[in-house]
């Protein structure tokens, strides 16, 4: 019986079935109220104890993916999910202190549908010198940074929801739950600051230092162009922010320009290569 109990693929759809449970949880909570009063605001503490569950269980999930018996395995559907992990962990610590419960109509859903590529496509994909303390310094930090960006694309969605409903005076309790927009762009860019300072430690520590941390120089190959693409648009857009007070739709748009040439730089290639190639290497 424990056999069953801890096969990996149960708890792929356990966690599944509970991001997806909380996703419709909250949907419902916010769409159809006859007034904007009644939009609720901040997660419930329910909510929170059931996302911490699936939280739990997909960390379950990734720590078997990730550490099998021949090594460190890192592929597209496993660098997808554990951002996704990261990113409503991240989401869970700040929602105690900002408002940030409209990010989970978007990122529950996306957890839901993550959680389980890894059990459709396993990563083959072998991680050397895994045991050196500054690949793993290297690793968690440009995950961290991942997740954080995800964060910041998906609140950007958001916001250019929100932006557009408010201007066309189509403000549904759904989108009335939300943060004023001033807030919520505050809170994007302070996000932002943190996953670009993470970035560019990531950047330098693999362009630099690539001899320690892979036990080779580093290749100029897709993911090390996507991975300077997008640093150099995060770059622009702060700067853009600083000295010319970018804001709004054009602030939005750099933000999401930025987070798919990192979602390229490693998942992008890692899919290119497992599915459409069928490589493991």
């Amino acid at each position: 019986m424990s056999g069953i109990l801890l096969h990996p693929p149960l708890w792929h759809l356990l966690a599944a079935a509970l991001y997806a449970a909380l996703a419709v949880r909250s949907w419902r909570s916010r769409h159809g109220l006859p007034t904007l009063s009644q939009a609720p605001a901040g997660m419930q503490s329910g909510a929170r104890a059931l996302l911490f569950v699936a939280l739990a269980l997909h960390g379950v999930t990734l720590s078997q993916e990730l550490f099998g018996v021949d090594g460190m395995r890192f592929g597209f559907s496993l660098a997808l999910s554990l951002t996704l992990w990261l990113a409503l962990v991240l989401y869970l610590i700040e929602s105690f202190y900002a408002r940030m419960e409209g990010l989970q109509m978007l990122g529950l859903p996306l957890a839901a549908v993550c959680v389980l590529l890894p059990a459709i496509f396993p990563g083959q994909h072998l991680l050397f010198n895994v045991d050196s303390l500054a690949f793993r310094a290297h690793f968690l930090i440009a995950m961290l940074a991942y997740s954080l960006f995800t964060l910041a694309a998906l609140h950007a969605l958001l916001m250019a929801v929100a932006e557009k409903r408010l201007h066309r005076g189509r403000m549904s309790p759904l989108m009335a739950s939300l943060p004023p927009l001033m807030t919520m762009e505050a809170l994007l860019f302070r996000l932002i600051h943190v996953a670009f300072l993470l970035l560019t430690l990531t950047v330098i520590s693999g362009v630099f230092f690539s001899e320690s941390l892979f036990g080779k120089p580093l290749p100029f190959d897709h993911k090390t162009l996507f991975a300077i693409i997008a640093w150099f648009i995060f770059a622009a857009l702060l700067l853009g922010r600083h000295l010319r007070g970018w804001r709004g739709r054009l602030a939005l748009r750099w933000t999401l320009a930025g987070f798919i040439a990192l979602l390229l730089a490693y998942v992008g290639s890692r899919f290119v290569i497992e599915v459409i190639l069928g490589r493991a290497a």
